[in-house]
């Protein structure tokens, strides 16, 4: 069985830092793309940031360029979020995806996570 779990979510004040980590479970993620969405409460879910397979090619939402940087771990089949410079609007439901490509479209993914909970107190 496959399986995405996301982990390190919890609450910080506005410009603290939160590292979230996505492990990979029932097969290898290391040919595939990842990636991080998230979705705030009474809105859509959106592209947070990608990577490609190697880790060598990254994609960023302009609203998070600068503050938030993704990498992967293939021995460990994990990917990361690392979030820094945490703002109030940054709150939200934060997803981990794989599939075979690292677009910014939900549709290039085919294994999703359950979601973790970052809350950012202003």
């Amino acid at each position: 069985q496959v399986q995405l779990v996301e982990s390190g979510g919890g609450l910080v004040q506005a410009g603290g830092s939160l590292r979230l980590s996505c492990a990979a479970s029932g097969r290898t993620f290391s040919s595939v793309g990842r990636a991080w969405f998230r979705q705030a409460p009474g809105k859509e879910r959106e592209f947070v940031a990608s990577i490609n397979s190697s880790g060598g090619t990254t994609v960023y939402a302009d609203s998070v360029k600068g503050r938030f940087t993704i990498s992967r771990d293939n021995a460990k089949n994990t990917v990361y979020l690392q979030m820094n410079s945490l703002r109030p609007e940054d709150t939200a439901v934060y997803f981990c995806a794989a599939g075979p490509y690292f677009r910014r479209s939900e549709t290039s993914y085919n294994y999703w996570g359950q979601g973790t909970q970052v809350t950012v107190s202003s």
